[in-house]
């Protein structure tokens, strides 16, 4: 099943130009907002296991339009973002030693839909191209073989870093750096893992103006989504919504030779089999 957030509506989706309102038909049994739905998710994925797709056409087919794809979690409780999770990406980053997750948060403010104009507030924005892991069933201490029973699915992610941000002194500002207004564009679908024919091998990638920058297979993570989810999930409860953006492959700007960041005027494409792409356009800080 593929889920989206429609002007504020969850929507599953039923190819990639429709979707049924999940309101309708349920006929009110279920929650419009999809935030809402995901702390009644295991309900709601028994619910629909037990109905007849065909029979939700009489409820009227609503068209797609990619433009009005919000994040399909507006309100996550926790936002948590995993750095150096790729081999090649470690090295280029110079942490060739690093071993254990490195763990920081995006706020919820810098979340938007998967297609949005971002404002550069300065001249040293990166491109991270993710897949991100939705929390659908709450729980502490998940040891990594149950990992996938909490997952609800999975989406596209940026994780926009200003590197200006982040490394002016005295120290690192990660988060910070990494929350600026959309600097957190998600979607264009959640898609469950049953989609999948191997959720832990997924390939992904990002185009900037064409060009491809990044591209790699989730597969060669260093630490797989079962294995952050247990990590995390030894120190804080994950909560249902709660959103993991599971690392970026090599090909960021910072691990150029010189360095090569985004400008306005560029588009960002970011895309991973089985659930789609979403896409960026950038424009210049107003005074």
């Amino acid at each position: 099943m593929r889920l989206a957030n429609v002007r504020g509506r969850a929507t599953v989706v039923i190819d990639d130009h429709t979707g049924v309102d999940v309101h309708d038909i349920s006929e009110g049994a279920f929650p419009t907002d999809a935030s809402e739905l995901l702390a009644r998710w295991e309900e709601f994925r028994r619910w629909t296991s037990e109905q007849d797709p065909l029979a939700w056409d009489h409820h009227g087919r609503k068209t797609l339009d990619h433009n009005d794809l919000g994040p399909v979690v507006t309100a996550p409780r926790q936002i948590f973002a995993i750095g150096l999770n790729y081999g090649l990406h470690r090295d280029e980053a110079g942490f060739a030693d690093a071993t254990a997750p490195v763990i920081f948060t995006k706020f919820a403010s810098s979340l938007c839909g998967a297609h949005a104009t971002v404002t550069l507030p300065s001249d040293g924005v990166d491109w991270e191209a993710e897949i991100v892991a939705v929390i659908g069933r709450a729980g502490r201490d998940i040891p990594a073989e149950k990992a996938w029973d909490h997952v609800a699915g999975l989406m596209i992610g940026q994780d926009l870093s200003d590197r200006t941000h982040q490394f002016t002194p005295p120290s690192p500002q990660f988060s910070m750096a990494k929350s600026f207004e959309n600097f957190s564009p998600v979607g264009p679908f959640l898609v469950t893992t049953d989609e999948f024919p191997d959720p832990d091998d997924i390939e992904l990638g990002c185009f900037l103006n064409g060009e491809a920058v990044q591209r790699d297979r989730s597969s060669n993570m260093i630490h797989g989504i079962p294995v952050l989810l247990e990590t995390l999930s030894r120190v804080v409860e994950l909560t249902p919504g709660d959103l993991i953006f599971t690392g970026t492959p090599a090909g960021v700007g910072m691990g150029y030779e010189p360095p090569r960041y985004l400008r306005p005027g560029d588009e960002l494409v970011t895309w991973a089999s089985g659930i789609g792409e979403i896409r960026q356009r950038f424009r210049a800080k107003t005074a």
